[in-house]
């Protein structure tokens, strides 16, 4: 008998307990239920439009300067200066990255053509005879550069190889190069300074060949002066431009600041931002900062840019204007062949405070030319 109430007492505590669980956790529970539900669809709606967009071209951005901007410069460094840019991609990445490199900075170029393993008929890509995978980088930027000798060769004066996460500003590059003659044995990037002696270019902040680099790189291969001693491909290929006697620039600017960018744009503008690790400031051919110092202001490439920051850093670059303000071009030391007429200014006289405060009343000479606009009191 007191087996059976004891029994009779326990499932009946038993009992009790789970019903006070119930009312004490269910709130709690479904609160976390509804919360979960809630960031698995907010996941789903970012997963598809993510999707949605990648599967668009965004043609309706307008890739061209301002209707009406002064672009002569730009002009002749694109008839003088020809680049020629590829691009390092693979099948899996045509959509999700590829595409939207063609779709901006891309169209820049002279020439510009993807190396995949693949041939695509949508975009220039060519299918290179090689393996996929990160272990093949260096043997895809053989036959790249191969294919490029014999079969583009004649079609550009420099060669510029990219990753499809690197953006490029054409403009800042002919830049650069257009005080050089593509005949000179040289090639410029991010300098990095172990395992060369004299320094070898970033691969992820892409670099750029002459001619006349170009030609010996090929040469090297074929004499057998250069091998595949390394499957890591901006240090290996740096090697054989060390053998074959092309000098490694220095692509800094006239301050000495950095034009290639092995990281994006926040990645060297915020200090502490903890995306660079320990190596990098250990490779570093030149010294080098954070923060606003850290970029040329006429910056040539940034790498580990997302499809989406494409288009927004394309935005920034050729449509962005502060208004009152236009840009006085004057940058560095421009050939003279390339140099922009500077007419006579014409003073402009500008009224301000007007009204109640007219005793108060200043002017303003505006000067304005063809290049830029500057203003000064009288």
């Amino acid at each position: 008998m007191k087996t059976f109430v004891s029994r009779v007492v326990f499932l009946s505590g038993l009992w009790i307990g789970f019903v006070c669980c119930y009312f004490v956790l269910n709130p709690i529970l479904k609160g976390n239920r509804l919360k979960l539900m809630s960031i698995a669809r907010h996941r789903h709606y970012l997963d598809s439009s993510e999707n949605a967009w990648l599967e668009t071209r965004n043609a309706s951005i307008d890739h061209t300067h301002h209707t009406g901007e002064k672009s002569t410069v730009a002009q002749a460094l694109f008839r003088d200066v020809r680049v020629l840019c590829w691009v390092m991609t693979g099948p899996q990445n045509l959509e999700k990255k590829a595409q939207h490199v063609y779709a901006s900075w891309a169209k820049h170029c002279n020439k510009v053509l993807f190396m995949s393993s693949k041939e695509d008929k949508e975009l220039p890509v060519v299918g290179l005879n090689v393996t996929e995978g990160r272990g093949q980088l260096y043997w895809k930027t053989i036959k790249a550069f191969q294919h490029i000798h014999q079969h583009h060769f004649d079609e550009a004066d420099w060669f510029m190889k990219a990753d499809d996460d690197t953006f490029v500003v054409v403009e800042n590059l002919r830049h650069l190069l257009s005080t050089y003659n593509p005949e000179e044995p040289i090639y410029f990037g991010r300098r990095f300074r172990p395992f060369v002696k004299q320094g070898y270019m970033s691969g992820g902040a892409g670099y750029v060949l002459s001619k006349e680099a170009l030609r010996r790189f090929i040469e090297g291969f074929r004499s057998g002066k250069c091998t595949h001693t390394s499957s890591i491909e901006d240090m290996a290929l740096g090697i054989c431009m060390e053998i074959m006697e092309v000098k490694a620039g220095d692509a800094r600017d006239k301050k000495k600041r950095e034009t290639f960018h092995p990281f994006s744009p926040e990645g060297h503008l915020i200090k502490n931002i903890g995306i660079k690790t320990s190596w990098y400031w250990g490779y570093n051919y030149y010294p080098t900062t954070e923060g606003p110092g850290c970029c040329s202001d006429l910056a040539v490439s940034f790498h580990y840019v997302s499809p989406r920051t494409m288009y927004e850093l394309q935005y920034y670059t050729y449509h962005l204007r502060p208004y009152g303000y236009k840009y006085r071009y004057n940058p560095d030391s421009v050939p003279s062949r390339h140099a922009m007429p500077t007419p006579k200014a014409t003073p402009v006289k500008l009224k301000i405070l007007e009204g109640k405060n007219a005793a108060k009343q200043s002017s303003i000479t505006e000067k304005r030319d063809e290049t830029g606009l500057y203003i000064s009191q009288t």
